[in-house]
């Protein structure tokens, strides 16, 4: 997620090649929802900047796990995600 338009979001991705979908959240609601938008001066007019997160959201939207960090560069090893994954039961 990000609080960059969506212009922006999709020629970031193009530049880096990543093929997954990202979230384009220029107003930052779903940041907020998620509490994941961090205090400072954003660039899309809002009140902040996406915080560095990774999250496992099961299907009813229910945040089941998540990890923070204070540095954009630092974030979950894989194998922290899949041992996370693991822990719960899968859907039905």
């Amino acid at each position: 997620m990000s609080v960059d338009p969506v212009e922006t979001t999709r020629a970031h991705l193009a530049k880096v090649g990543w093929t997954y979908t990202f979230l384009a959240d220029p107003q930052a609601d779903v940041l907020r929802r998620y509490d994941l938008l961090q205090p400072g001066e954003g660039r899309a007019g809002t009140a902040g900047i996406a915080r560095p997160a990774e999250l496992l959201v099961d299907p009813t939207g229910t945040v089941r796990w998540r990890d923070l960090t204070d540095d954009f560069r630092v974030r979950a090893r894989p194998e922290s995600v899949l041992a996370a994954f693991d822990r719960f039961p899968s859907p039905t």
